[in-house]
């Protein structure tokens, strides 16, 4: 059952406000008995940034942001749990019969970004401000690696950068690009190192785009994070935002920009949720007496995403032609005591490492992700 259809479940005869006709709110409901998972997928399928969880009779119940969603992920929260768990029980509400002056400037003066419109206490509508305002543009730059040489992947990548493989009719990079292009990115820098000439043809200067697009290649390879000490010295002093270019990813990355900045830490490092599970039954032990047998336990850990937000500071101690790895990079502003914030993906995130990830990526592409 789609969001959609869940939503006339509730409630066949929902009034319509009088605005300006969008209905996208109504994609975006889920019940107060759904779960965080079922919440996720509604969130990163909705057009309005926020899930509305309602009761009988469409009663509001509250709203679930994605930054609610992460406070979770950071706390562990168990994913079957309800979503009343981590929604927002006391939204700031507007009535049917205030006029769209007085919702907007009440956003406005809360610095919210939609308000909920109720009549004697049922949810009829969902104001945003994205229709009423300009879409944002970031000057910070983008810094895309692809340099590698796809081991893993050959033969598919004997002769094709693993960057330039291709998802439908457009090369992983290109993808990449254009997520960060319709999240309002538009300065480009790409790593180059294996067959980069075959890169540089396909992307040129960007101006397919409406971006820039500059390069910098690595003679010899220079780690994970090398590469960022060959960037020109006047790139910015704004966060860079760092990314594989191999990674298949559903990530706001506006979102991601804002969390960075507001962490007050000089690296914000993407981390996703791994799953193992033993395939035994793992004994704990006091002495020579058995406490407790577990079969088959899931251990679940936070990995490493690929996706990095960096502080201009941070990204000018890398020196020309110095190698590095991005993980040995941040554990040593750990040991300065440094902040590294962690940005929890409940987004889609694929890593093409290997022939089986790439056919995965294929599946997951015709399946719109």
């Amino acid at each position: 059952m789609n969001a959609k259809q869940q939503y006339w479940d509730y409630d066949e005869n929902v009034v319509e406000f009088p605005g300006d006709g969008m209905n996208h709110w109504k994609e975006a409901i889920v019940s107060e008995h759904d779960s965080i998972q079922r919440t996720i997928e509604v969130l990163n399928q909705a057009a309005i940034r926020a899930v509305l969880v309602v009761g009988q009779n469409m009663s509001l119940q509250g709203i679930v942001t994605d930054g609610d969603i992460r406070r979770g992920l950071l706390n562990r929260i168990d994913l079957s749990e309800k979503v009343t768990s981590v929604m927002n029980q006391s939204p700031v509400t507007c009535d049917i019969s205030d006029s769209k002056q007085t919702i907007l400037h009440a956003m406005d003066s809360r610095g919210l970004l939609h308000m909920p419109i109720l009549e004697s206490g049922r949810l009829v509508d969902f104001v945003t401000v994205q229709g009423y305002s300009e879409a944002p543009r970031y000057d910070n730059p983008v810094f895309l690696m692809a340099g590698g040489f796809g081991t893993r992947l050959r033969p598919l990548t004997n002769d094709c950068p693993k960057p330039l493989l291709k998802l439908g009719k457009k090369p992983i990079l290109e993808t990449i690009l254009e997520n960060f292009i319709s999240s309002g990115f538009h300065r480009f820098y790409i790593s180059t190192h294996y067959l980069p000439e075959k890169i540089m043809n396909h992307f040129g200067d960007g101006s397919r785009w409406n971006v820039t697009i500059e390069y910098v290649h690595e003679e010899e390879p220079l780690g994970t994070g090398g590469a960022l000490g060959l960037l020109p010295t006047n790139t910015s002093q704004l966060p860079l935002i760092m990314m594989n270019g191999d990674i298949l990813t559903k990530v706001d990355f506006a979102k991601l920009l804002d969390f960075h900045q507001s962490s007050d830490s000089s690296a914000t490092l993407c981390v996703t949720e791994f799953k193992s599970q033993i395939p035994y039954g793992v004994i704990e032990t006091d002495g020579g007496h058995i406490i407790s047998i577990v079969e088959k336990p899931i251990s679940k850990s936070f990995i490493n995403a690929g996706i990095y937000v960096l502080d201009a500071n941070l990204v000018n101690t890398i020196k020309p032609n110095q190698s590095i790895d991005m993980p040995d990079l941040l554990q040593r502003q750990l040991e300065k005591n440094e902040k590294v914030a962690m940005f929890p993906l409940h987004e889609y995130w694929l890593d093409i490492g290997r022939v089986p990830d790439f056919e995965q990526a294929q599946q997951d592409f015709v399946g719109g992700f």
